[in-house]
């Protein structure tokens, strides 16, 4: 699939993606849906543990929410402008303003619970 604007290929619904600061600072401020942001480190346990969790979530709610990831050791700029002090750390974004923020593991029913209540 492709944008009929711009011709680009068009990500897959439900899929994760995990842009460069330009495109996320641009997608934060014009995206029509909730925005799920996962700050995380390869070097991250937890983080490893909640990425299978994160992908199902954005299966799931396809259509409802956009998931982006962003390695906070690559872009450690963007980690900074949002505050972030430990990894993982969840953002919920609406047209660039915070709705919800929490940090760490949790199993998969409690994370789902917590975005589906804030989005």
């Amino acid at each position: 699939m492709v944008c009929g604007r711009c011709k680009n290929v068009l990500p897959n619904p439900g899929s994760v993606l995990e842009p460069g600061p330009q495109q996320v600072y641009s997608l934060i401020q014009k995206s029509s849906l909730p925005i799920l942001v996962d700050f995380y480190s390869p070097t991250c346990a937890p983080c490893h543990m909640m990425h299978p969790v994160v992908k199902n979530l954005a299966v799931r709610r396809a259509g409802d929410l956009m998931v982006l990831r962003i390695n906070i050791n690559l872009h450690l700029d963007m980690g900074a402008a949002f505050g972030v002090q430990g990894v993982p750390t969840f953002l919920i974004m609406r047209k660039a303003t915070e709705i919800a923020r929490t940090t760490g593991a949790m199993p998969e029913t409690d994370f789902a619970l917590w975005v589906a209540s804030r989005i």
